[in-house]
């Protein structure tokens, strides 16, 4: 597995470079050896699973039901980036998100890139037109979980990309 993928939780942020979620040797930086956890709610969580674990891929590396919560973490292989989505069992509401706020993955490998595409369309989710023009330009498709937010599946280096 390429060890440079990528995840990129976009932001508003100009000029921002993509987070490695590679671990590298320690040099000191105090973020070296660091991992990413992107956490939210949802009052959908069993479709929320089956969009990032079934329709994605992601693989389940844990479920948990605590103090009134459920919720399922997901990992990109050999990475230290999760996500993880919680239930509250009196509700976790999820107010719909702009279509700017995206989740962005990178694939540096188009085999890789073309296999996931083909599989998040094969459990019947069709791309949704991107709202930024950057997303259309042929490198990438945009799909829309069942909350809303935004997934970006792109092949290649990020602009900037350096890493």
């Amino acid at each position: 597995m390429d060890r440079r993928i990528l995840l990129q939780a976009t932001a508003g942020v100009t000029g921002a470079g993509p987070i490695s979620a590679t671990p590298t040797a320690d040099d000191g930086h105090p973020f070296t050896g660091t991992r990413v956890r992107i956490a939210r709610p949802t009052d959908r969580l069993d479709d929320v699973v089956q969009f990032y674990a079934g329709a994605l891929g992601l693989p389940v590396l844990r479920r948990f039901h605590t103090g009134g919560y459920s919720g399922v973490l997901l990992g990109l292989p050999e990475t230290q980036v999760h996500l993880e989505f919680t239930h509250e069992e009196n509700g976790s509401p999820c107010p719909a998100p702009t279509q700017d706020n995206l989740l962005v993955i990178y694939f540096d490998d188009h085999g890789k890139y073309s296999q996931v595409l083909e599989q998040v369309k094969s459990h019947g989710h069709a791309p949704v037109t991107p709202l930024n023009p950057y997303w259309a330009e042929g490198r990438s498709e945009t799909f829309q979980d069942p909350d809303g937010w935004r997934v970006v599946l792109y092949h290649g280096t990020p602009v900037g990309g350096g890493y």
